[in-house]
């Protein structure tokens, strides 16, 4: 399989994980009383920041499994990738589902909830994300420093 064709099925997952969280927050919506709201602007944006996200990861992932490395991996990755879309931002995968897909989705779908909570949860991302940073500072040292000096965390 291709890598382009796995960075695709890949990321449909993460495509439908947004679009479920943000149909349980109009559920939520619905038993709070708190209004949906849907308009063809809100739709529209919504689109265009998911297919965004999703593009995004495709071209993150793919970077990934050029370099032989698993995009979900409990061991420390071997290679730190400084191409395509890494060039731009530290963490282009977190940027493209847990920013662009999930509030993509809110806003397609008119959750208040599901933009609450997407906007909640970043803070424990960035969280997550130093921790990740701290293990790619002790496994690539400099190399790290040059490239975290030179590339934003998110964009």
């Amino acid at each position: 399989m291709t890598n382009l064709l796995k960075s695709i099925l890949h990321n449909i997952g993460v495509l439908l994980v947004g679009f479920v969280l943000a149909w349980l927050g109009t559920i939520v919506d619905s038993h709070l009383g708190i209004s949906t709201f849907s308009s063809l602007p809100a739709r529209a944006v919504g689109s265009m920041m998911s297919a965004l996200g999703f593009l995004l990861r495709v071209w993150a992932t793919v970077h990934f499994y050029s370099h032989s490395m698993r995009v979900i991996s409990l061991k420390p990755q071997g290679t730190l990738i400084t191409s395509g879309p890494y060039r731009f931002s530290r963490n282009p995968l977190y940027l493209g589902g847990n920013v662009f897909i999930f509030f993509g989705a809110a806003l397609f779908l008119g959750s208040p909830t599901a933009l609450i909570a997407t906007a909640l949860h970043l803070p424990l991302m960035d969280r997550f994300i130093r921790r990740e940073e701290a293990q790619l500072q002790r496994q690539f040292g400099d190399d790290w420093q040059n490239y975290k000096e030179l590339v934003p965390r998110w964009v």
